[in-house]
């Protein structure tokens, strides 16, 4: 049996990923070829654990199929893994210092979806939820970029969570179809929205003081994560400011497109998402 080389793994994972058309795309194209090699294996992870844990099988067996990605991320840092995603993820582990706990916690998040459907959480667990599925991968994101300091670390805090409280907000009414609502409990009562059913809060006419609360919350985590930027390495943070600005984008064209039209796609044409990348990622 021929042995497939890195540069064929790494080359299958770069098609993957380009075919997948996301703004991570075009941010990563600002990297190094290295470290957005790096960035597409972890992109390449996150997309398998997510795949499970929205995918139509019984929680049971998403779990497990969970609990075999757990092992297998200990096969990778030993050393050991046999699968082709693995064996780059080891070389990456060595080269940029990624380190283990992240990549469990963002398996951590995905078995919060796995468990049972979401539905209005509380404040606290919509974070916790947001740290494990989207900090944790900037976490890992952060060192490949090439900055591992504090600071970067805080950047990977908040833009996290900006980022994926702008794709919840985006995501309203698709989620509701899987019987989902990551809209925080907290909110909807402020709003005067007792009900937590998706279907009834969708329909619900105080929906939008809701969602506007919730903006503002990712619009300080935006504001913080620029913040933190300042004292990070300029050039590593290039794909961070890059990908900040294409949500930030599509943050305020949500707000401009109102929430009583969920079903209304927005999306940034991919020459507004060049154009953001490049400029808040060379200047």
């Amino acid at each position: 049996m021929r042995v497939v080389s890195e540069t064929e793994l790494r080359a299958g994972i770069r098609e993957r990923v380009a075919a997948a058309g996301t703004s991570f795309y075009w941010a990563m194209r600002l990297l190094p070829e290295a470290r957005r090699d790096a960035m597409y294996a972890i992109y390449a992870f996150c997309r398998e654990v997510d795949d499970i844990a929205d995918s139509d099988a019984p929680a049971p067996a998403k779990q497990a199929a969970l609990d075999r990605w757990r092992r297998e991320i200990d096969a990778i840092f030993a050393g050991t893994s046999a699968l082709p995603l693995g064996c780059v993820l080891t070389a990456d582990a060595i080269r940029f210092r990624l380190r283990r706990e992240d990549f469990l916690e963002i398996i951590d998040g995905m078995a919060m979806d796995a468990q049972r459907d979401i539905q209005a959480p509380s404040l606290a667990e919509l974070d916790l939820y947001c740290d494990r599925v989207a900090s944790a991968v900037g976490r890992l994101s952060v060192r490949a970029f090439g900055d591992d300091s504090a600071a970067a670390d805080r950047v990977a805090h908040h833009l996290g969570r900006a980022l994926q409280l702008t794709n919840i907000l985006r995501d309203i009414a698709e989620d509701g179809e899987r019987n989902r609502l990551y809209l925080p409990r907290q909110l909807l009562v402020a709003a005067g929205i007792e009900a937590t059913e998706p279907d009834i809060v969708i329909r619900h006419p105080n929906l939008a003081l809701a969602c506007d609360q919730l903006a503002d919350i990712a619009e300080r985590h935006f504001a913080d994560a620029q913040a933190a930027m300042a004292a990070c390495s300029r050039r590593a943070m290039r794909p961070a400011r890059a990908m900040g600005a294409v949500y930030r984008a599509q943050l305020a064209m949500l707000r401009e497109r109102g929430w009583r039209r969920l079903g209304e796609p927005i999306k940034l044409a991919k020459s507004t998402k060049l154009w953001l990348a490049l400029r808040h990622g060379l200047i």
